[in-house]
């Protein structure tokens, strides 16, 4: 099945050359373009891409604000940030706007492709490096968001505290000697319980609850 793509980004150059390497995936195609924030929620809306990489920093409508208009409610929609800095601190935000994950404009074009393969797959584009980043960055907003833990089990708890720290299912299984279904399928119930979209905000969760904090994470 292909996986259709939709770029945003104010930069026409960057736009060109993210279309021409998408494209050049057998099965992956970019149905649509846009300049701005505003463009981009016509375009996504219209299109209904599996996947949209989104600038983060654009004219008329922020990739942020974007991301949070298209994502409200419910949908299948992955988007993936695009941003310059690995420390823009607007990244944060963009995630708990409900984004699957970010990569920096100088990724390598394979793991351009593998990310949005990834995404379009259900699963978060979040690396330790990354978690540990975003973790730093919400120990030091003035109003942390507290969320309580209320209704998961200790297992689910101590998978949580995993996948916080950025581990992916098959390290999971690993360190806790489980088998792939088991830790699956208490990852689905934690999706539940905490009305969480996808793995990334499984992370918001588990540091946004105090089980993860900047040292340990």
């Amino acid at each position: 099945m292909t996986v259709k793509v939709v770029i945003a980004d104010d930069q026409a150059l960057v736009r060109g050359g993210f279309r021409i390497l998408v494209d050049s995936a057998p099965d992956l195609t970019v149905v649509g373009e846009a300049g701005d924030g505003a463009e981009a929620v016509n375009v996504i809306r219209r299109e209904r891409p599996d996947v949209a990489l989104m600038d983060i920093r654009m004219p008329v409508l922020d990739g942020i604000e974007a991301t949070r208009r298209l994502l409200t409610g419910t949908g299948d929609l992955k988007i993936i940030i695009l941003t310059t800095f690995n420390l823009d601190k607007y990244v944060f935000s963009a995630l708990r706007a409900g984004a699957s994950g970010f990569l920096l404009k100088d990724t390598p074009p394979a793991d351009l492709l593998t990310a949005i393969r990834v995404v379009a797959a259900g699963d978060a584009l979040l690396s330790p490096t990354v978690t540990r980043r975003l973790i730093e960055e919400f120990t030091q907003r003035p109003e942390p968001v507290i969320r309580h833990l209320d209704g998961i089990t200790a297992r689910e708890r101590e998978i949580l505290l995993l996948v916080g720290r950025g581990l992916t299912n098959a390290e999971i299984t690993a360190a806790l000697h489980l088998s792939m279904s088991t830790v699956k399928t208490h990852v689905s119930r934690l999706l539940t319980k905490l009305q969480a979209r996808d793995r990334t905000q499984l992370v918001i969760a588990a540091y946004e609850s105090g089980l993860v904090t900047a040292r340990a994470g």
